[in-house]
């Protein structure tokens, strides 16, 4: 029979190492940071190592001194994070979900989807990767594209690609057509 485990320490010292390693390890946003110590503080309370309004002052204290040290912020995650999934192929959309469940401001959000507008990363260059990764549409076998095509649009839909754009993919007549149309626009 597995051994009951100790509560976690949630001393002010013990919760700043926590936090130190996670941002080591993971890029988090504020909301992000303060959720992943807080369970544990939540397995603590379960232990009756400390009571649940203390650990969470604990927590939003040190959320705090870390955010004026600049260690954790949301501008920072949102940027970083968007264009990392506009690089993967992610719609706009699918963007501004993935950072809104991290718990980024919308502020944020719209301020990183508008940089990555500026640096010229359209939806239109993120289905281009999008449908290369998942072979749809121009990268996929000439003879299947036209039996394919709806299943392809589909794909690219609920990737959150609008019609338009999914069409623009699915309908290029080879990715080498497309690719060069996207670099002579940007």
């Amino acid at each position: 029979m597995p051994r009951p485990s100790s509560p976690p320490a949630v001393t002010p010292a013990a919760l700043e190492t926590a936090a130190l390693r996670y941002l080591e390890r993971y890029a988090s946003s504020v909301a992000n940071l303060r959720r992943v110590l807080m369970r544990r503080i939540e397995r603590a309370a379960r232990a009756g190592a400390i009571d649940r309004e203390e650990g969470r002052a604990r927590v939003a204290a040190l959320v705090e001194r870390l955010r004026e040290r600049r260690l954790v912020d949301d501008n920072t995650y949102a940027d970083g994070r968007a264009r990392s999934l506009s690089r993967q192929g992610r719609s706009r959309a699918a963007i501004a979900r993935r950072l809104a469940a991290k718990g980024v401001e919308s502020d944020a959000v719209e301020a990183a989807l508008a940089a990555l507008a500026e640096a010229g990363e359209t939806d239109l260059h993120a289905a281009l990767r999008f449908a290369k990764r998942r072979r749809l549409g121009p990268f996929r076998a000439a003879k299947e594209r036209a039996l394919r095509r709806e299943r392809d649009l589909a794909a690219l839909g609920r990737a959150g690609f609008s019609y338009e754009v999914a069409r623009a993919v699915v309908d290029a007549p080879s990715a080498d057509t497309l690719a060069l149309t996207l670099a002579s626009e940007g």
